[in-house]
């Protein structure tokens, strides 16, 4: 990046350069931002997967400190490297050494820089453990986690310390320069469901936006990274009204998402499953493109996918159509699990409906590194 007179992020593939900008912002989370708003506004869409440098279908990274993290499933289709790394942090609070998908955090961190180095982006997604029961993230078995970490109740210091832990981790991710890289945080996500310990009916609208904020306060005011954009993304099973219900605030949020899978089916269902989520994609994008015009957000689609693509053409009859027209920042598919061959949501290397993702990638709109 021009430090002086311009910011600028250049994917090279696609010789996409986000902004140039007469002054340079503030933050490197301001330059972030507004090289996603550039895409939007270019009509550009970033394709992001989950976990690409870390393993794949039928592979994983096994020296985390050394490896060139030259592989992905992604590049293996298409040549390119996907331009969005999405990565999990999940157990990082427990202060070990692997996440709750058994990934080395070392190797996550390398990865995020990888990435930053090639001219990507970066979204870090958190499912911290039940803090209540001490079970995992999906334990829904009691309505008063979120109210235990708040302040006064029996469990905010061991959330605290959770967050400085997760700080701490935030703290190493610098460059060869040793600046902090600009990323994007997901936390408490798809809250509009009631999977997780955070969910709508695990807790009240305040209590929800009340853990927003001490979260946004801890990490940005308490610790000072001025480089997180924030990410809200519900799942995608509501109306503007219910998306808007427990928005934590424009003073917290810098991008509106949502998360969207296609219903898992048999390959008979696949064709009816995949209309269906075309419709609801795009109806859900059409009010978020509002709302991102009225709170002055990026809007991203901010998971997605097909467990196991049962469908040939799932990215260009599904997908593309009902993100193409919309000025989405980017989206991101999930996994590819190399230890569950059937829990795949990206394209891998002999897949027998890889050539699918392939018109996909080559979609002019479409952008990876």
């Amino acid at each position: 990046m021009n430090k002086i007179t311009k910011c600028s992020i250049v994917f090279a593939a696609a010789a996409l350069v986000c902004l140039s900008c007469a002054m340079t912002p503030v933050t490197p989370a301001d330059r972030l931002l507004d090289c996603l708003k550039a895409s939007a506004d270019a009509g550009k869409i970033l394709y992001g997967h989950q976990d690409d440098l870390c393993y794949g279908h039928s592979w994983c990274v096994e020296d985390p400190a050394n490896d060139p993290l030259e592989r992905s499933d992604v590049k293996e289709v298409c040549g390119k490297y996907p331009a969005v790394l999405g990565l999990e942090l999940g157990e990082i609070e427990l202060g070990g050494e692997k996440s709750l998908d058994a990934v080395p955090f070392e190797l996550i961190r390398r990865s995020a820089l990888k990435q930053v180095e090639r001219g990507g982006v970066v979204t870090f997604s958190w499912h911290p453990r039940n803090p209540l029961t001490g079970d995992s993230a999906w334990d829904t078995s009691s309505d008063k986690a979120v109210a235990s970490i708040l302040e006064g109740g029996e469990n905010h210091a061991k959330f605290m310390g959770w967050l400085q832990i997760l700080g701490d981790f935030f703290d190493t991710l610098r460059d060869a320069d040793g600046k902090l890289i600009p990323f994007i945080f997901r936390p408490w996500h798809e809250n509009t469901g009631s999977w997780f310990w955070w969910g709508q009916k695990l807790c009240t609208r305040e209590q929800y936006i009340a853990l927003w904020q001490m979260t946004f306060d801890y990490l940005e005011k308490e610790r000072g990274f001025d480089n997180i954009l924030w990410c809200f993304s519900p799942n995608m099973d509501v109306d503007a009204k219910g998306y808007m219900e427990r928005y934590p605030g424009d003073g917290i949020i810098d991008i509106l998402g949502f998360d969207a899978y296609t219903q898992q089916t048999d390959e008979a269902g696949a064709p009816a499953a995949c209309r269906k989520f075309r419709k609801e994609l795009t109806w859900s994008l059409k009010f978020l493109t509002r709302l991102g015009k009225e709170h002055g957000k990026v809007i991203a689609l901010s998971e997605t996918g097909l467990e196991g693509f049962g469908y040939p053409t799932w990215w260009m009859d599904a997908l593309y159509p009902a993100i193409k027209d919309y000025p989405i920042a980017y989206v991101l598919t999930w996994r590819n699990a190399w230890d569950k061959p059937e829990h795949f949501f990206g394209p891998w290397k002999g897949f027998k409906y890889e050539e699918d993702f392939k018109n996909f990638a080559d979609q002019e709109q479409i952008v990876l590194l």
